[in-house]
C-alpha cells in the first residue's frame, strides 16, 4: 500500500464493508491492524476482514472529508463513533432580520426564534472547518445578541456588522441564500449565480466587488472538490466489481487517436485519478511510425511510447488502461503491453453501442445507462476523444499555417 493520506475500507468475506478509516499514511495505518494487540473491539473486527480496498487522496484533510461522507453513506457496522445519529451536530440558520449561522447539537424543541437546520453531519471538527470556511468567503453573524457596535470580526471581514448598518437586510439575506444553497448542494447554480454577478460587476468596473466575488468562486469551487471524493468513490468501487479488478482503480489511462485519412495523425492519452481529471498528466502522440490509415498502427505506437517510457523510468503504472474502440483495439494494446513484460488491467468501449471489452472474453459486455461504472467510462473516454481532436487541430493549423 502506498505511504499516503487516504481512506481505507475493510471487507467482510461477503465483500460488506465493515469499517472505514482513514490515515495519514495508508500503508503505516493499515499494517498497525495486524502487527500489534488490539482492543476487544478491533480484534473482532479483524477476524472478520477478508478483503481491503483505499483510496489516495492529495491531503490528510480530503481523507476525512472522504472518510465522514462515506461512513455516513454506507453505514460500516465497526463505524459506532460515527453512527449514533444523537451526537451529530448540525448547522443552524436563525430566521431573523439578519438570521445567525451556527453549530448545534440537537434541535431544540421550544426555540424562542424559528431556525432551518442542515445535517447531521458526521464529525463535529469538519463541520467546524466548514462553517469556518464559509464565514471567510462570505461573513455573517454569530452572535446570539446584536451588539451595539462593530466588533473584532468586521475588522477582520469575517461578519458585514449589521449591527451598525453596515449592511442592508436585502444583502444580509443574499448572503444567506447563498449558504443555503451551497448546503442544499446546488454548487453549479450557486458558482453560475456568483459567476454571473462578477462580469456584471466587471463590466461596471467595480473591481474590487470583482475580485471578491472571484474569491468566493475559487473557494467554493475547491470545496465542491474535496467533498466530490465520495461519489468518485462509488464509481470506482462499480468499476472494480464489474471489470473483476484486484484493486480500485484509481489511476486510469485512457488512449484515443486522431486523424483524416491518415494524415496530421496523433494520439492522446488522458490521466484520470480518485474518478478526477489529472490534468499534469496528460499526454500528445505525435504519431512516427504509421503514414497509412491504420488505426491499430498508431494505437500501438503511443500505447508502446507510454508503458515503455514507465518501465525505463521506473516509474507507477496505471491500476487500469482504458481504450476508446473494440475488441481489435483492445487486442493491439494488449500486445503491445505484453512485449514490455508487464501486466495491466485493460478494457476497451466500442463508439456504437458503447461495448466494453476486456481481457481473456471474446464477447462484449453491456452496462445499464445509469450505472456509476457506465459513467466513469464515459467521462473518461469523452475527455480522451476531446483531448485527441485538440491536438489534431493543433497539428493542422500548423501545417496549413506553418506555424
Amino acid at each position: 500500500m502506498p505511504e499516503t493520506p487516504g481512506v481505507y475500507l475493510f471487507k467482510d468475506a461477503a465483500g460488506k464493508i465493515i469499517y472505514i478509516g482513514k490515515a495519514k499514511a495508508l500503508k503505516k495505518r493499515v499494517a498497525s491492524y495486524f502487527g500489534r494487540p488490539q482492543n476487544e473491539k478491533n480484534q473482532a473486527m479483524v477476524a472478520k476482514i477478508d478483503g481491503l480496498d483505499y483510496i489516495t487522496t492529495s491531503t490528510e484533510s480530503q481523507a476525512q472529508i472522504l472518510e465522514a461522507a462515506l461512513v455516513s453513506e454506507k453505514q460500516p457496522k465497526y463505524n459506532i463513533d460515527l453512527k449514533d445519529d444523537k451526537s451529530f451536530p448540525l448547522i443552524r440558520i436563525t430566521n431573523e432580520d439578519f438570521p445567525v449561522v451556527s453549530v448545534a447539537r440537537r434541535k431544540k424543541p421550544k426555540e424562542k426564534i424559528d431556525a432551518l437546520y442542515f445535517g447531521p453531519y458526521t464529525k463535529a471538527q469538519l463541520l467546524r472547518d466548514a462553517v469556518k470556511m464559509l464565514r471567510r468567503i462570505f461573513g455573517f453573524r454569530t452572535c446570539k445578541k446584536m451588539p451595539a457596535k462593530a466588533c473584532l470580526y468586521y475588522r477582520l471581514k469575517l461578519c458585514p456588522a449589521p449591527c451598525e448598518n453596515k449592511i442592508s437586510r436585502q444583502g444580509y439575506a443574499q448572503i444567506i441564500r447563498n449558504i443555503i444553497m451551497f448546503l442544499a448542494g446546488n454548487y453549479e447554480g450557486l458558482i453560475d449565480e456568483l459567476s454571473s454577478k462578477m462580469l456584471a460587476a466587471s463590466k461596471a468596473k467595480k473591481f474590487e466587488e470583482a475580485a471578491r466575488l472571484r474569491d468566493q468562486i475559487n473557494a467554493l469551487s475547491a470545496m465542491r472538490k474535496a467533498g466530490s471524493y465520495a461519489s468518485g468513490f462509488d464509481e470506482l468501487e462499480d468499476l472494480k466489481n464489474f471489470l473483476k479488478l484486484k484493486k480500485l482503480p484509481n489511476r486510469i489511462e485512457a488512449f484515443d487517436i486522431s486523424n483524416i485519412s491518415g494524415k496530421e495523425a496523433c494520439g492522446s492519452m488522458v490521466s484520470f485519478y480518485n474518478a478526477l481529471p489529472d490534468k499534469n498528466n496528460y499526454r500528445r502522440f505525435k504519431i512516427r511510425t504509421i503514414s497509412s490509415v491504420d488505426d491499430y498502427g498508431m494505437l500501438a505506437e503511443a500505447v508502446m511510447r507510454r508503458y515503455k517510457r514507465l518501465k525505463e523510468e521506473n516509474l507507477a503504472f496505471p491500476d487500469l488502461v482504458l481504450i476508446d474502440g473494440g475488441r481489435g483495439h483492445l487486442l493491439t494494446a494488449e500486445r503491445e503491453i505484453n512485449k514490455l513484460g508487464i501486466d495491466l488491467a485493460i478494457a476497451s468501449i466500442a463508439k456504437d453501442k458503447e461495448n466494453i471489452y476486456i481481457k481473456k472474453r471474446a464477447l462484449p459486455f453491456r452496462l445499464k445507462n445509469d450505472t456509476p461504472a457506465l459513467n466513469l467510462i464515459r467521462r473518461v473516454r469523452d475527455e480522451a476523444h476531446r483531448f485527441a481532436v485538440a491536438y489534431h487541430h493543433v497539428l493542422r493549423r500548423k501545417k496549413v499555417l506553418g506555424k
